[in-house]
Order: C-alpha cells, then sequence, then structure tokens
C-alpha cells in the first residue's frame, strides 16, 4: 500500500510516534488539513444518527407491547459499546503494535497514546479522529444485532453480551481486515467500510443470538404485522442519510473517492429498493412500504464493503442482486428453523457477503485510487487478479464461521450466570416487553381510555356531578377496584353501580 500524502501544510516527521505526540512542544494539527478533519468529524455524526434510526426500525417492526424496548435496547447498547471502545476495545482492533494477525494488545489500552499520529486507515486524518468514527462503527454494529431480542429477550442480559461480543468477535474481526498486522489485510482482502466486521458479524451474529433465544410462542405469530409503518419509514430514512457518512466517510479524507462511495451507496439502495418491491408486487399485488425500506436497506448493506470499490455501472447490477439474493434469503431462517424476527441474517448478513464477492469480480484500481493514496492496490477481476474472488470468499467464510461460533458459546455463557437468563418468561413475553423489562411504553393506552371515558359524560353533567364512578374512569376494572384498595378480581362487579349504567360493568363487558 502506498501512502502518498496529500494536501497537509507539512509532511508528518515521525515524531513522537509511540505516544501521539506532545501538544505542549509542538502543533499538532499541522499534518492534516481542517477540510478532512471537519469532513470526518461530520460523518461520525452521520453514523451515529443511524443508531436511532435502527431503533425506529426495530420498533415499528415488533408488536407495539414491545415497540420501546427496541429502542431502548439500540441507545443502550451504543451506551455500553462507548465505554468497551475507549476502554480497551479500540486497542483490541487497531494497535499496530501487535502482530499476532488476529488481535491487538492493550497499547492503547483507555485511549493511551492516540493523539496525533497518522491513523492505521489513513495518513489524511490523525489517530484520535480515527478512533473516534470506528467508535460508531462498532456501536452501530451491536446495534444491528438488538434486533435479536426482539419481543422476548431481557435488555440486561443484552448489555452484558454486549461487552463481550464486542471483546471477543467484533475487534478480533476488524483486527484481521483493518489492522495493517491483521492476516486478511496481509492477503489483501477488499473490505471496504465493513462486509466482515459490521454486516456479517452483525447478521450472522444475531442469527446465533436468535438461536439460542429460541422461537416466539406461537399463539403470538397468528396474524402477524409490523405495527408501525411510519417508524418504520423514518428508521429507514435515517439510516439511509447516516450511512451517506458510514460509506462516504470510509474514504477517510475529503476526497473524490468519498464522493464515489456516496454516489454508489445510493444507486445500490435504490436499485435494491425497486427489486424488492416487485418481487412483493407480484405475490400481494400490492406496492409494500415495508418492502421498499428493506430492499433500501439490503441494498446500502450490500454497498457497505463495496462502493470504494466498484465503478458505478457495477452498483446498479449489485442492488438488481442484492434485492433478489435478500428477498428469498428471508426464507433460509424457515429452514433452519431459526426465529430471525427482523431478518437480520438476510439483511445484513447475506447482503455483506454479495457486497464482498462483488469487490472480488468488480472491483476496480481506478475508483480505489481516487483518494489519492491507495495508488497501488491491484483490486478483482476487471484488473485481471483472477485470485481475488477465492480470497473474498474465504473471508467470508472465516468471518461468518468465528462469528457463529463464538456468539453461540458467548449466549450460552451468559444465559447460565444467575440472573442474566437471555429469554424473559412466558408470562412476560405476552404481557409485552415495554411492561415486563422497562415499565413504560411506546403507547399508553390505559391512559388514553382513562380520559376519553373522563370526557364523555362532561357536556350533559356540567353542573353536576358525573354518573360515571371515579373507579370506572381508569377504563379498567382491576386497576379500579386495587385503587380503592380493593383486591383485583376480575371478574367482579361493583354492587352499588346498575349493570346497565354507560361506563360501568365487568372487565369482559369493557373490552368486548
Amino acid at each position: 500500500m502506498s501512502h502518498t500524502h496529500t494536501g497537509a501544510p507539512v509532511e508528518f516527521n515521525g515524531t513522537n510516534s509511540l505516544t501521539g505526540g506532545d501538544s505542549r512542544t509542538e502543533q499538532l494539527n499541522q499534518w492534516y488539513t481542517t477540510g478532512d478533519t471537519a469532513y470526518i468529524i461530520v460523518a461520525a455524526a452521520m453514523v451515529m444518527i443511524m443508531i436511532p434510526g435502527l431503533g425506529f426500525l426495530y420498533s415499528g417492526l415488533a408488536r407495539r407491547k414491545s415497540a420501546l424496548t427496541m429502542i431502548w435496547a439500540c441507545l443502550a447498547s451504543m451506551a455500553v459499546v462507548t465505554f468497551q471502545w475507549y476502554f480497551w476495545g479500540y486497542s483490541l482492533a487497531f494497535s499496530q503494535t501487535a502482530t499476532n494477525g488476529y488481535i491487538g494488545n492493550l497499547k492503547h489500552f483507555a485511549l493511551q497514546n492516540v493523539l496525533a499520529t497518522p491513523s492505521p486507515g489513513s495518513p489524511l486524518i490523525p489517530e484520535l479522529l480515527y478512533s473516534f468514527y470506528q467508535l460508531q462503527f462498532a456501536a452501530v454494529t451491536v446495534a444491528i444485532v438488538m434486533g435479536a431480542i426482539a419481543e422476548r429477550g431481557r435488555v440486561l442480559p443484552a448489555m452484558v453480551f454486549t461487552f463481550v461480543w464486542m471483546t471477543l468477535v467484533y475487534c478480533p474481526i476488524a483486527c484481521w481486515v483493518w489492522n495493517v498486522n491483521g492476516w486478511a489485510f496481509k492477503w489483501g482482502v477488499l473490505d471496504y467500510a465493513g462486509g466482515g466486521p459490521v454486516e456479517i458479524a452483525s447478521g450472522v451474529g444475531a442469527l446465533a443470538y436468535s438461536f439460542v433465544l429460541g422461537k416466539r410462542q406461537e399463539k403470538m405469530m397468528l396474524n402477524f404485522r409490523p405495527h408501525n409503518v411510519s417508524l418504520i419509514t423514518l428508521g429507514t430514512v435515517l439510516l439511509w442519510f447516516g450511512w451517506l457518512g458510514f460509506n462516504g466517510g470510509s474514504a477517510f479524507g475529503s476526497n473524490l473517492r468519498a464522493v464515489m462511495a456516496c454516489w454508489n451507496s445510493n444507486l445500490t439502495a435504490i436499485m435494491s429498493a425497486i427489486t424488492w418491491t416487485l418481487l412483493d408486487f407480484r405475490l400481494a399485488k400490492k406496492w409494500s412500504m415495508v418492502g421498499f425500506c428493506s430492499g433500501l436497506i439490503s441494498g446500502l448493506v450490500a454497498a457497505t464493503p463495496a462502493s470504494g470499490f466498484i465503478p458505478p455501472h457495477a452498483s446498479i447490477l449489485l442492488g438488481v442482486c442484492s434485492g433478489i439474493i435478500c428477498n428469498y434469503g428471508t426464507k433460509i431462517k424457515n429452514y433452519l428453523r431459526i426465529d430471525d424476527t427482523m431478518d437480520v441474517f438476510s439483511e445484513h448478513g447475506i447482503a455483506g457477503m454479495v457486497g464482498l464477492i462483488f469487490n472480488g469480480l468488480f472491483g476496480a484500481d481506478y475508483i480505489i485510487g481516487l483518494d489519492g493514496v491507495n495508488m497501488e492496490i491491484k483490486a478483482g477481476w476487471l484488473n485481471h487478479n483472477w485470485k481475488q474472488l477465492g480470497v473474498q470468499i474465504a473471508y467470508i467464510l472465516a468471518c461468518s464461521a468465528y462469528t457463529f461460533v463464538v456468539t453461540i458459546l458467548i449466549c450460552y455463557a451468559v444465559n447460565a450466570i444467575p440472573g442474566l437468563k437471555l429469554r424473559a418468561s412466558e408470562e412476560a413475553e405476552l404481557l409485552g416487553m415495554d411492561d415486563d423489562q422497562l415499565g413504560e411504553f411506546a403507547y399508553d393506552y390505559v391512559e388514553v381510555r382513562r380520559d376519553y371515558l373522563a370526557w364523555t359524560p362532561v357536556k350533559a353533567y356540567h353542573d353536576e356531578s358525573s354518573h360515571i364512578a371515579p373507579g370506572d374512569r381508569h377504563g379498567i376494572a382491576t386497576y379500579s377496584q386495587m385503587l380503592e384498595g380493593q383486591s383485583p378480581d376480575a371478574t367482579s362487579k361493583r354492587s352499588d353501580e346498575p349493570a346497565s349504567r354507560p361506563g360501568s360493568g365487568t372487565k369482559v363487558e369493557k373490552e368486548a
């Protein structure tokens, strides 16, 4: 790899490379252009927006009684990852002094010695900025995995799983392909923005987590539909916006390769969305918004490893292929008998594999060289590098096998710890994860019903007391009895209220 420094006022002189520099004795900003630095900071913020985007997406796809839990899990996992990455995650993934090829050392423990030396990803940006940008990648990856806990997983064990999984799965795979001493990096694997560490690891990891959790109850699966398509659409739009920082920022500078990556990401995304929608239309004869969003996400995932390597016409073909393959890939969970609730394996794992294969076929050196740094990389078949496809496939198999086996082991280990059982009880599953795990709700229907019953008599009885008993204004008889100090009895009825009176009656009569 050639690192031709472009645009900076002063060439990095290599001083204080072990400590990252000393701002008391030298100007540490002199080696970097403010434009590149500003661009990557903005790109990092864009990637962070993807995490609440995932929360909204998963929330809309789930039932309303588990909607808030999905948002909480995504945001809370980001908090865990932020500490893990600061603590030792960045060091395990990117320390350049570890030479084993599989995982880093603790040279950068607690961000020690991370400051102004050129980053492992590019000489155009300092390592401190690079570590922050890579933090957002790690947080998005784990947020994707959180789709596995939908409607049946407990959140505390999921957070413990997050810390361990980041350490034993994400950090090693990131080291393989993005660390200059990683075995996949030395093999010449082409993985632009994370087909292995982000997409395969999250997709296969979610599949393994879902396998250990087990299926949702069959009675809950009857006539299941996403509860809020508007939330799905909002989440998808936030993801699309953030993905331009995800793929565009992976050029690690404000350069032509970043622009090409954004173009390729959009082309792949829209072609995949159109393809997926047409495939759904042939069956339902309806234009599906959920299908459009699913195809869009699959295309963006496929573009993640490929958008900085392939030309635009190949991106169009990639979008069509990812839309078809991932649409049919949603059926794989049925054959495996694994309840992958959010289709994370299909839309992330399989799409990431498709993008990596396209690098072997359509990777082009003139696309890579647009960043002004990587001028000598031989890409795929377009450059007559025939062995590249085999290298890509070997990398896919290694990432998939390692992630699946290690994730299952982590899940069983966490599940065996007292108090950290991964799956909620059957009663909690029927009640809903929002009530069982959070005690808060995305939609408080009890409050709405209470207000409705309180409003109805106002006009007719504004000069006298309402004929609706105070307890009945809560809408649910059991709650009314508890408020009046009685033992809850769903079948009982207040003896002083006539059954025919509006607003009265048993719980069963009210809900009917």
